[in-house]
């Protein structure tokens, strides 16, 4: 019956799209893809890399999801980390999920994201 998912929406404050591609682009390596036109009205920007599709729209009264996340499984874990710690983010190791190696992080406006790759060992 179901596909696959095809994206995750994370809320973010009004006029911070430029911080949304600084992170999401400039540090995580995605391509930022166009908005429809009728949505790009709205603001907000939206986002690809590999399978991965995030799309971040403008909530007024925003507040960040700090429990609800994206979890996002990457080929090579300890780059992601390099690239949040040279761009001054915090990383938080968790080893609560077997079969797997992970991190929680945060985007600019303080929605979590885990990030996460099969452990091999």
């Amino acid at each position: 019956m179901y596909a696959r998912l095809h994206h995750m929406q994370l809320a973010m404050p009004r006029g911070r799209e430029d911080d949304a591609r600084h992170f999401f682009a400039d540090v995580l390596g995605m391509t930022e893809i166009p908005k429809p036109s009728v949505l790009a009205a709205r603001g907000g920007a939206w986002f690809r890399g590999g399978g991965v599709e995030l799309h971040l729209g403008v909530e007024d009264d925003f507040r960040p999801a700090r429990k609800g996340h994206p979890g996002i499984q990457v080929e090579d874990l300890d780059d992601v980390v390099r690239r949040l710690a040279e761009a001054g983010q915090e990383t938080t190791w968790d080893a609560d999920f077997p079969g797997f190696r992970r991190i929680y992080a945060a985007d600019p406006f303080g929605n979590r994201l885990e990030f996460l790759e099969p452990d091999e060992n």
